[in-house]
């Protein structure tokens, strides 16, 4: 498996995204277009593509269908973008499909060089071998999440029969545009001719957009379905729903947040409209709403200290945190383990983070994109934030933040990249393993 994926990493990153289809296009021609095989719902938006993933999948999987997922990008491991049945594959699903990818996928990156074009990226070839994956499976539905954007994504190669749009806000302004104008007119280029679209809270101006984009049905939240009546219970959420097809009184998952809440509506909608506009039983989508998971977002993985993994990357993913900390953990004494990459809005993170922690520990993550502590302390200081901790490895800073969230008898709040989630879940299992062995 390690070969395989540093053949793929070897390929140009994901976050380098070009805008262009026809890789893809012809990648997933010589395939014998396996996107075409199943029927798929499309995702895109902002922030929470992939808890909305997350919650159709898993009402599609009690409803009895068999389900594919792509999200991106991975927390721990590799597996984790495509999954079958809402398990990541395992290893030999995935190199089998690799081995006979391979030979079409360099042959692809010869054309493009007769052509002056540069190889298929990494995005680009995981996407193709991903739509093989689940057409051999076979799956009977896609849930689809877009990685960067949408028109030029390398999964817009694909039609997706439903268009789901979480909240657009401002976020990779260097690829997709300045304003929120300019990135949903990006976005709406998931809507296809017959797709039907199901959107979370938009600003007018975007709504403007998705209306212009579509020859179908719109259902907006607000307008066309409603969330009513949040509020925090234990460790989740409860709520209610009046959905485009059928009403969906005192619901509750196992994630926290009112932005969840929001998520889980679109999701709602969208399964109602992947269904033909029918509603869900009432048995199923409390079995399938209960189940659900998504790792990384507000999860909760200490109790002593509290500790809570939020990977908010952007103004309106932090503003989504902060607003989540005082609705479900109250006054709690908090400190915040923090660290960003360098092509985000670190001045914006910077004063949040000063703003929602009285106390907090910075570090860094891996990778060519990562932001130096050193220069993420100077920024959070400079906003009259209180930096105790600096540390260039993220073992070092978790170990310390821990460490003073016990003395302190504070919640230690985990954010600022999905990355520095996933290092900190690898940290966790690695105490875990040591437990086990001891």
């Amino acid at each position: 498996m390690l070969a395989a994926l540093e053949e793929l990493y070897a390929r140009k990153p994901e976050h380098q995204m070009r805008p262009r289809l026809e890789p893809t296009r012809l990648a997933c021609e010589i395939l014998g277009n396996p996107q075409n095989n199943y029927p798929i719902i499309h995702i895109t938006g902002t922030n929470g593509k992939t808890s909305t993933a997350r919650i159709i999948e898993r009402i599609l999987r009690e409803l009895g269908l068999k389900t594919g997922r792509l999200t991106s990008p991975h927390l721990v491991r590799f597996n984790e973008r495509i999954s079958l049945d809402g398990n990541p594959i395992d290893d030999e699903r995935f190199l089998e499909t690799y081995a006979e990818t391979k030979p079409l996928l360099e042959l692809i990156d010869a054309r493009l060089a007769e052509q002056g074009e540069q190889p298929l990226t990494f995005f680009e070839a995981m996407t193709a071998i991903a739509f093989q994956i689940f057409s051999d499976a076979p799956v009977d539905v896609l849930v689809l999440e877009v990685g960067i954007g949408g028109e030029w994504d390398s999964t817009n190669v694909a039609d997706g029969d439903v268009a789901v749009f979480t909240a657009i806000d401002l976020d990779h302004t260097k690829v997709l545009g300045d304003t929120v104008e300019e990135i949903a007119v990006t976005k709406s280029g998931i809507i296809k001719e017959k797709s039907l679209v199901v959107s979370s809270p938009q600003k007018s101006s975007v709504i403007e957009i998705l209306r212009k984009k579509s020859s179908q049905d719109v259902f907006l939240a607000g307008e066309n379905f409603f969330l009513e009546s949040v509020s925090s219970e234990g460790m989740g959420t409860r709520f209610s729903v009046r959905g485009s097809a059928g009403n969906y009184p005192d619901l509750w998952m196992p994630i926290i947040g009112s932005h969840q809440a929001e998520n889980a509506a679109t999701a709602i909608v969208a399964v109602e409209q992947f269904l033909g506009g029918r509603a869900i039983a009432d048995e199923y989508l409390r079995v399938a709403m209960a189940d659900v998971v998504s790792p990384g977002r507000l999860q909760v993985v200490g109790k002593d200290p509290l500790i809570v993994l939020d990977g908010a990357h952007n103004p309106a993913g932090l503003r989504s945190l902060q607003s989540a900390i005082s609705q479900h953990f109250g006054d709690v004494e908090r400190i915040g383990l923090v660290a960003m990459l360098s092509d985000k809005d670190v001045d914006t993170a910077a004063r949040q983070f000063a703003q929602m922690f009285p106390a907090i520990v910075v570090t860094e993550v891996i990778g060519p994109r990562a932001l130096s502590a050193s220069e993420l302390a100077d920024k959070i200081t400079s906003q009259g934030g209180n930096v105790v901790g600096s540390f260039g490895r993220v073992s070092e800073a978790f170990e310390e933040a821990r460490f003073i969230a016990e003395q302190a008898d504070s919640a230690l709040f985990v954010t600022g990249s999905l990355y520095l989630i996933g290092e900190v879940l690898e940290e966790l299992q690695k105490d875990d393993d040591e437990e086990q062995v001891d």
